[in-house]
């Protein structure tokens, strides 16, 4: 394998401040990959897919694959399949757990490559304090990732995995990212709610971001 194909890999991007940031960290470092959108029923997969393809450069948007496996959660109760009115529903994080939609995620990208001749599968997971999945813990990312290499050829890195949300955020200006752009909510596909874990994930890391950047200038 030369060095072009090793570094050959595929990104889970969602249109998300995570992933997009991440897409532009890998064209930077010289990373040829392959974004990967993949549609498991959620309500905003529309909305997620028209910012994806929005917010990547136009030499990355071109290469979107998109994969749907909606049948899997087709009628659950989650928030994130069935879509809430802000007006009238009271969500909690509880709420919008779907199970093992990490591990889905994960094993379907991680399918993807292996299938496709890709080295590498790239996740933007980040140490978030918010995030309710039970498969988000450093230790399950870790054992997964022993298991794919173990039983397959593709590496799972996740960069970003001990990034807060506003480092991601500060690396995105960095990067050129049209981070304002970006959306991840898991409640609304119209109007970002404010509340999810997403949300409140994004606009504390913007808060703590603008407060950066206003006591350099006040200084």
């Amino acid at each position: 394998m030369n060095e072009s194909e090793e570094k050959a890999s595929v990104l889970l991007a969602s249109g998300g401040l995570d992933s997009t940031v991440l897409a532009y960290w890998l064209r930077k470092n010289g990373v040829h990959f392959r974004p990967v959108f993949i549609d498991y029923g959620q309500h905003c997969a529309a909305a997620e897919l028209a910012t994806l393809k929005r917010v990547l450069p136009a030499d990355i948007s071109s290469r979107i694959q998109c994969i749907n496996v909606g049948d899997i959660y087709a009628g659950s109760s989650s928030r994130m399949i069935a879509e809430a009115d802000l007006w009238q529903d009271h969500v909690e994080a509880d709420d919008l757990y779907l199970p093992y939609r990490n591990l889905l995620l994960l094993s379907i990208g991680s399918a993807y490559a292996q299938a496709h001749g890709y080295g590498a599968l790239y996740s933007a997971f980040i140490n978030s304090n918010h995030a309710k999945e039970i498969d988000c813990s450093a230790e399950f990312f870790g054992r997964l990732d022993s298991l794919l290499s173990e039983y397959g050829s593709v590496r799972v890195e996740m960069p970003f995995r001990e990034y807060s949300k506003s480092q991601v955020a500060r690396l995105g200006i960095k990067l050129g990212v049209p981070i304002g752009a970006t959306y991840s909510c898991q409640v609304s596909s119209n109007v970002p709610c404010g509340v999810c874990p997403n949300c409140v994930d994004r606009l504390d890391a913007l808060e703590e971001l603008f407060a950066v950047r206003w006591d350099e200038i006040q200084n």
